[in-house]
């Protein structure tokens, strides 16, 4: 994106270099205010509890100061046409673990840059693009597929016909299990008395 406007543009900008906050973490909160009414992105960093929102604020009032001293332009008709963040230098720091090893720690930079202008002059802004959260919801199978039609009355009637045939089968097939079942244990009382039968009858002969 331009860093520069034009002399005859009705727009201001202002840039905040060197913030030590992360690029990804000051993305969010300008996202928050991209396209909307100044006032209203007032508010929304007023009330929006992350770090990032201090200097995104402090940006856009730089902004909107050099929008009415600098360009003339009316403080109640501005809207912020752009906004973006850079990312600048990383600072490198160690921390000591055990064994006497070392893990690298990255302290990041960011450059924030705001432009607020004229709805006329900004013309259609574009929507505001989804955070990571927002994507991450997207299921894969379902993402890029159109959306199932409402189902009728008639399809839910034909959905459920089926459902009662498999559970009538499911009982069937518990039926023909507890016949089973008792068939066997009926064999085993069988095998049961003959065998104290035959006992009985050695007995007797042993006896006599």
């Amino acid at each position: 994106m331009a860093r520069k406007i034009a002399p005859d543009a009705q727009e201001a900008i202002a840039t905040a270099r060197f913030i030590r906050i992360s690029p990804t973490k000051a993305r969010q909160v300008v996202d928050l205010i991209r396209g909307r009414h100044v006032a209203d992105a007032r508010r929304v960093l007023m009330f929006t509890q992350r770090a990032a929102s201090t200097p995104v604020g402090k940006v856009l009032e730089s902004a909107i100061a050099n929008a009415e001293h600098n360009r003339g332009l009316p403080t109640d008709e501005l809207v912020v046409a752009r906004a973006w963040v850079d990312e600048g230098p990383t600072l490198r720091r160690f921390r000591p673990r055990a064994q006497g090893r070392a893990t690298r720690i990255r302290k990041r930079t960011c450059h924030i840059s705001v432009v607020v202008g004229r709805p006329d002059e900004v013309g259609v802004l574009p929507e505001r693009p989804g955070t990571r959260q927002t994507l991450k919801r997207v299921r894969k199978d379902t993402a890029g597929k159109p959306r199932r039609p409402a189902a009728t009355a008639t399809s839910e009637a034909e959905e459920a016909a089926p459902k009662k045939t498999s559970r009538k089968k499911t009982t069937a097939k518990k039926t023909t299990a507890k016949k089973s079942t008792a068939k066997k244990t009926t064999a085993k009382k069988t095998t049961a008395k003959k065998t104290t039968a035959k006992k009985t009858t050695r007995k007797k002969k042993d006896e006599s």
